[in-house]
């Protein structure tokens, strides 16, 4: 199960690989996952990211004139056994990526995906970190 140094550098991963990238479009849930749909939708939006113990919290930031205008989304993720967070070609997605972020043209169409084999992990929206 993924500690908190595993979240951390996991959080670092996000923020480092995503610095310079614009996404767009609707975040994508696999359709075996339990885990709730993401109601987020922008022509342009930024993703950072932070951890808190066992907790990664992603939000996701429209840039000034995305459409449709909307307020940032805080999710947070639990890693459960095997939660990962990868960035792949668009065309090479894992096979168990559960939640995928895709980046806005022009560009390299890329996905940031949370993959997760054994799906013991979860995201909540909202962004609240759990007591404690």
């Amino acid at each position: 199960m993924p500690e908190g140094p595993e979240l951390h550098l996991a959080s670092q991963f996000v923020n480092e690989a995503c610095r310079a990238l614009v996404f767009g479009g609707c975040v994508e849930k696999s359709s075996v996952s339990r885990n709730p749909e993401v109601p987020f939708e922008s022509s342009a939006y930024r993703i950072s990211a932070s951890a808190r113990g066992k907790e990664l919290r992603l939000i996701l930031s429209p840039l000034p004139g995305a459409q449709p205008p909307q307020e940032p989304l805080a999710l947070v993720f639990r890693f459960g056994m095997s939660g990962s967070f990868q960035l792949v070609p668009r065309e090479e997605l894992p096979r168990h990526a559960h939640l995928r972020f895709y980046t806005a043209p022009p560009g390299l169409r890329l996905a940031l995906c949370f993959v997760d084999i054994r799906r013991f992990g979860r995201w909540d929206l909202g962004g609240k970190w759990q007591p404690g």
